[in-house]
């Protein structure tokens, strides 16, 4: 899972041990971002590559291969699998390039939720495609690159923020040993990027957030940041984004928000 990648390319107890028997790593349960697989791969010497699947698919529909392309950010359907990129508004399909939801259909997939009519119809449509609710690009190797959950986008004002490519670009700071970014309410904006960040240096915030900055579109800066001890994670290494965004709506005590 990315937090023990994270940790391959960064903790210092890495140096204790020979690793040079190992060849391959395969992450998965999140996406994992490109400057932390390169990280993890050039400190131990071996190919880091990731894998991607959900329950309701029956388990893995892509994997990258031991041979070949070398590319960790983005992994090809297996065989079997049909894939599409749709526009999340529209539903129409999207080229290469262009991010939208991934569909998925395979002869794996589940038939539905036990005795759930609803929930079924809302995730498999009627030409038994699966809605995983996930964000991605396509290129024209068909090779798909995971930037986000949907539903865990961030909307301030027009646009939309993934909250993983920010994650992944704070990782690189060597003051930051883990992070999490969150939608914080606003009430011009609606929601602004908050970052939860975890320090193995000393650092302010406003050196993360002009660090950011200069990186990314201006949309995307993280308008507000804090120090915690610890990511809150499920036992797979997913990040409880829940637990934070419910701790920052807690914690900003305004009429609008009450309101909303």
């Amino acid at each position: 899972m990315p937090p023990i990648v994270l940790a391959l390319g960064k903790h210092p107890v890495v140096e204790r041990y020979d690793l040079s028997s190992l060849r391959m790593i395969t992450c998965g349960a999140a996406p994992l971002g490109l400057d932390q697989a390169i990280a993890c791969a050039s400190r131990i010497g071996c190919r880091v590559k990731q894998g991607y699947g959900m329950t309701e698919l029956g388990g893995a529909t892509h994997l990258a291969p031991e041979t070949g392309r070398d590319d960790p950010e983005s992994i090809p359907a297996m065989a079997g699998v049909e894939c599409r990129v749709i526009d999340c508004l529209t539903g129409d399909d999207l080229g290469p390039g262009e991010l939208g939801e991934l569909l998925v259909r395979t002869p794996a997939q589940m038939v539905g939720y036990l005795n759930n009519l609803e929930a079924t119809e809302a995730t498999i449509d009627a030409e038994g495609w699966v809605h995983t609710g996930d964000l991605v690009t396509v290129d024209g190797e068909g090779w798909f690159r995971f930037v986000d959950r949907r539903k865990e986008l961030i909307k301030y004002k027009a646009n939309q923020v993934a909250p993983a490519e920010l994650e992944a670009l704070l990782l690189t700071h060597p003051a930051v040993s883990d992070c999490a970014v969150v939608g914080s309410p606003d009430e011009e904006a609606g929601e602004v990027p908050k970052a939860f960040v975890v320090a193995q240096a000393p650092v302010t915030a406003e050196e993360l957030q002009g660090f950011v900055a200069a990186r990314v579109a201006p949309y995307k800066k993280i308008r507000r940041l804090e120090f915690v001890d610890a990511i809150p994670k499920s036992p797979s290494g997913k990040i409880l984004r829940r637990i934070l965004v419910e701790r920052e709506r807690a914690s900003i005590a305004a009429p609008w928000l009450a309101a909303r």
